[in-house]
């Protein structure tokens, strides 16, 4: 493993932990050549479905741009980034365990609704009106009520 700071080949693991919720593996290491200490994350890759745009046009699942439309609706919200990064996992997991070759992004975007709602209130509503395409006031009242009333929210 290379140092992101100097660039040495010469790394050393001083901390191992495996998060089996997530798959993953976390290992604190610290470069022999500076002593700067840095995180590295293993995942287990394993092949997603490819996703299908309103448009009819296909593309590459991408676990950062997933992320980042997440974090985009919680910015400036109180929710760490352990919560956000779980909340991709059980996006990533949920699409995974559809077993399917294809899937839409409305279906994606269903699935980060459900996750933002668990995790902070605001962001789903930042998160709805781009994705629902909201154009009027009554469009951000029923998300609100949705929201204040979660048996009612839509599929």
């Amino acid at each position: 493993m290379k140092c992101p700071f100097c660039g040495s080949e010469e790394t050393q693991v001083i901390d191992t932990r495996a998060n089996l919720e997530a798959n993953t593996t976390r290992r604190r290491r610290k470069c022999a050549s500076c002593e700067k200490r840095f995180t590295t994350y293993e995942r287990v890759d394993l092949k997603m479905p490819r996703l299908v745009k309103k448009d009819g046009s296909r593309t590459d699942f991408d676990r950062d741009k997933l992320m980042g439309s997440m974090m985009l609706a919680l910015r400036k919200r109180p929710v760490a980034t352990d919560e956000v990064e779980g909340a991709v996992d059980r996006v990533i997991e949920r699409l995974r365990s559809l077993g399917e070759r294809e899937v839409s992004t409305t279906r994606v975007g269903d699935f980060v609704m459900r996750e933002l709602a668990k995790l902070d209130k605001i962001a789903y509503i930042r998160f709805a009106s781009v994705y629902r395409q909201f154009e009027t006031l009554d469009d951000f009242r029923d998300a609100v009520q949705e929201v204040k009333s979660p048996r009612r929210r839509r599929k």
